[in-house]
């Protein structure tokens, strides 16, 4: 029955958290912050820290406001390199520079361990990026090296595009053409930096309704894999082993992996019967057990995969189905949508009929906007904006040298401010944010340390 099966999870779950310490859990949470709704980064610091048993998260980029709101937290932090910096990252004078405004400023009070250049890179199929991504990974390395911080680790999240043959898992390997000349001198760095190889196995992606169960990690027929002769009772654990199958064909199957993103949408579009709170719940709740078991795969046995469960919050503004928005555990208000365990003296309880996501009222308080740069727009426009705004008269001055925002000394943190500055002073229209389609209005506020943004 279903109240059995909650029991033993509640029962299950209950005995990994006694019997792990803190410093064994695995399970971190992805922050992304596509969305105009979210609470400020002090409040998520607190909140993961105060109310949470994550102990680790993953950014998609380097914000000075988020990595400083988790100083002092314990949390450990990946920050996420751009995939558009990536090519001048190449060299060693780059790296040094980004590493001297990104991590050097905020370390070690933030626990940055680890650095993720660039998301899923082989699936943007572009050459330039592709080929610059390990000579960056190198220099980043060599730059952490040079400025003492060479125990924070130099990675980068691939999905499971990088395999051209998925199942079954013993037969993975990577994509004709990118084996040899790709992952493995990637691998032989991953192996000499002693770091993990990431990826984004997402069964969400690979299931069809027959193999539904498979995909929950619910009770199944499982999948026999005729080669091995192993039977696999998940698709999780397929797709590791696949990745591992094609990591060992190109003799790397000792390099470590670590699980960047995966996650199940609780939220989806009428053609989407099995895209539900219960099945988002089945998911995570199973894969927080799963992983935290030590179990390993079938190839893998007796490992555990630190795994970043995609995604923290809801995001409002990600673009595509209503799915994409609808991956958080938590709701802005930091609600959860439902919960896996990841509450302090709380047990998975799963969906509860109060947990239903509903439309947010608006607040009698008129919410606090910025305006900011979205993360897509490049050095060259914010630039132009930098400079249309400081010509204008508005007072840059807490962006040069010496100025309260001068830190950190990058294009995009100064274009913030300015951009922000001139939507204070011109007024809160989407107008006065659009910047040619680089603005972003949000109610995250961007302030850090000294830097106060107008308000």
């Amino acid at each position: 029955s279903m109240a059995h099966q909650h029991l033993s999870i509640l029962l299950i779950i209950f005995l990994i958290l006694t019997q792990t310490s803190r410093s064994e859990y695995t399970i971190g949470a992805n922050y992304g912050t596509l969305a105009n709704n979210l609470p400020p980064p002090t409040q998520v610091a607190t909140f993961l820290k105060q109310q949470t048993i994550i102990t680790k998260i993953k950014l998609f980029d380097s914000n000075p406001a988020v990595i400083t709101a988790f100083a002092n937290t314990n949390i450990s932090v990946t920050v996420s390199v751009s995939n558009e910096d990536i090519p001048q990252l190449a060299k060693l004078s780059e790296s040094t520079r980004w590493v001297n405004s990104h991590i050097t400023p905020f370390y070690p009070q933030t626990l940055i361990d680890r650095i993720a250049v660039g998301n899923e890179i082989l699936a943007t199929a572009n050459k330039n990026l592709i080929a610059h991504l390990l000579p960056a990974m190198k220099s980043l390395n060599s730059a952490l090296k040079l400025t003492g911080l060479s125990h924070i680790q130099v990675c980068s999240p691939h999905s499971l595009g990088i395999l051209s043959v998925s199942g079954p898992p013993s037969l993975g390997r990577f994509r004709r053409g990118y084996d040899r000349v790709i992952f493995a001198p990637l691998l032989q760095y991953h192996r000499d930096t002693k770091t993990p190889f990431m990826i984004n196995p997402y069964p969400y992606f690979g299931f069809s309704p027959d193999t539904l169960d498979y995909a929950l990690f619910k009770p199944n027929s499982g999948v026999f894999d005729n080669v091995t002769g192993k039977t696999y009772t998940n698709m999780f654990d397929a797709q590791l082993d696949a990745v591992y199958s094609a990591m060992e064909r190109l003799g790397y199957g000792d390099v470590d992996i670590v699980v960047a993103e995966t996650g199940w949408p609780s939220v989806g579009d009428a053609d989407q019967p099995f895209v539900n709170l219960k099945n988002a719940f089945s998911y995570n709740a199973n894969l927080v057990k799963h992983v935290n078991s030590g179990k390993g795969t079938p190839l893998m046995p007796n490992r555990t995969f630190e795994t970043y469960i995609f995604s923290l919050f809801n995001e409002n503004l990600k673009p595509g189905l209503t799915a994409e928005r609808n991956f958080g555990l938590f709701q802005a208000d930091f609600t959860p949508v439902y919960d896996i365990g990841v509450m302090r003296d709380s047990q998975a309880t799963g969906p509860s009929p109060s947990t239903t996501p509903t439309a947010p009222s608006p607040a009698d308080t008129p919410l606090k906007m910025w305006c900011v740069p979205k993360t897509e727009a490049n050095g060259d426009a914010l630039q132009a904006n930098i400079d249309y705004v400081c010509r204008l008269g508005i007072d840059c001055s807490p962006i040069q040298d010496g100025g309260a925002c001068f830190q950190p000394d990058t294009v995009r943190s100064h274009a913030s401010y300015a951009m922000n500055a001139y939507y204070q002073y011109y007024g809160h229209d989407n107008s006065n944010c659009d910047f040619t389609g680089t603005g972003l209005v949000t109610n995250f506020d961007p302030s850090y340390d000294v830097c106060k943004y107008v308000s």
